[in-house]
């Protein structure tokens, strides 16, 4: 279905239901959404392509959105394939069609795009060029590493609609969780964008400083609009500076045969007991690993319970540990408990990957448990919930 953002833009994005893994890695149980549009107006813009396969509904409801038209440019915020993939489709189909995007864009679409033609098909812009179309005009955004280097954003002034390229983007279908925005906005950004929050911070200043924008429409995920893109802009505020969102613990663990998870599970309950705001906990051998980074990013203190296992931690502990590490997790608290049947060695293991972390405070003591808890472990372990509740007072 052709939808339309306001009077001189149209949507034209398509769904990919059966998509069940993006990036070959993030789990995507109702499939995700690409998100392509189209500006109607003295000039014709298409901004951004699709991916490939969903090429032939886009290619139509392109024609449709045209309804006998030809297009003028093609904007190209991004390069990566899910956006980019059917850039060589449009170009052939559409001969007169220019390409508008960043020098480093321009580069990288020959890498692409091997056999595609580009001669003096292609016009780099950079930060604060700008674009007539007639009524409408694109005022170009650098947004360099959100979250590729060659990314750009546009504005559409005489709408108020900004193009935010895979900012403020979420995984599913274009309509799924509509009134929860947040829960895999959440775990889109921290695993995909994550990483460049300083740089996403930078953006959103640009964002902020921009005269009333009244639409944000991103390559994945809904049009966001009114409440729904005041939420976004709020959360994105706090994600991009490694701010906590809610108040609690997640306690993180991965266990070999019950004794470290029934020990995760008891230092929940000392937690909820002490009054802890929320206390979130997941089975890194048996979740899904994405939401896990979520969950870590999204709370102020991080209990990390794993059993030993080669002279080191727990693969699965280790794969979380350093998927933060790469995500740029900092800003945090972190207290560990470990489990060892003759050679307790995965704490040292942790604190060798916290130790890659910017600004964490580790929460003593750290906790050894011998195979499986014990009556003597109890003393230790209410002295570590009480520690956590403590620094909840910080």
């Amino acid at each position: 279905m052709i939808q339309e953002v306001c009077k001189n833009i149209k949507f034209v994005g398509c769904d990919d239901p059966e998509l069940r893994l993006f990036e070959g890695q993030y789990v995507t149980p109702e499939g995700m959404c690409y998100n392509s549009y189209v500006i109607l107006d003295d000039q014709i813009a298409i901004m951004d392509t699709i991916d490939p396969r969903c090429q032939e509904e886009w290619a139509a409801k392109v024609e449709k959105a045209l309804d006998g038209r030809q297009p003028d440019y093609l904007v190209v915020h991004h390069m990566e394939p899910d956006h980019a993939g059917s850039i060589a489709r449009l170009l052939n189909t559409y001969p007169n069609v220019k390409v508008v995007c960043s020098a480093m864009a321009q580069k990288m679409l020959k890498q692409f795009n091997e056999d595609l033609d580009l001669t003096d098909r292609v016009q780099a812009v950079k930060e604060g060029d700008t674009l007539s179309l007639g009524h409408c005009t694109l005022q170009f955004i650098a947004a360099p590493s959100v979250h590729w280097p060659e990314v750009m954003m546009s504005y559409v002034p005489e709408e108020q609609v900004l193009f935010s390229a895979d900012g403020f983007g979420k995984f599913g279908v274009y309509d799924a969780g509509a009134d929860d925005w947040a829960c895999e906005a959440r775990r889109y950004y921290f695993n995909i964008c994550g990483k460049y929050g300083v740089q996403v911070a930078k953006a959103l200043g640009k964002v902020a400083a921009l005269s009333g924008v009244k639409a944000i429409c991103p390559l994945h995920g809904p049009v966001l609009k009114d409440e729904a893109m005041q939420e976004a802009l709020r959360l994105y505020n706090i994600w991009a500076h490694y701010e906590v969102e809610t108040p609690g613990v997640f306690i993180a663990y991965a266990s070999a045969h019950g004794g470290t998870a029934a020990a995760a599970e008891k230092m929940r309950d000392l937690l909820l007991e002490r009054g802890c705001p929320k206390v979130a906990i997941a089975d890194l051998c048996r979740t899904d690993m994405a939401e896990n980074v979520e969950d870590a990013f999204r709370y102020g203190t991080l209990l990390c319970c794993a059993a030993s296992y080669d002279a080191g931690v727990f693969p699965a502990m280790h794969t979380f540990l350093y998927k933060l590490s790469i995500k740029a997790y900092q800003k945090r608290r972190i207290a560990l408990l470990e489990n060892g049947s003759w050679a307790p060695c995965a704490a040292r293991a942790m604190k060798g990957l916290i130790e890659k972390m910017k600004d964490i405070t580790l929460i003593e003591p750290t906790v050894t448990i011998m195979s499986r808890m014990h009556r003597s472990d109890q003393p230790h372990m209410e002295q570590l919930a009480d520690n956590i509740m403590e620094a909840f007072k910080e």
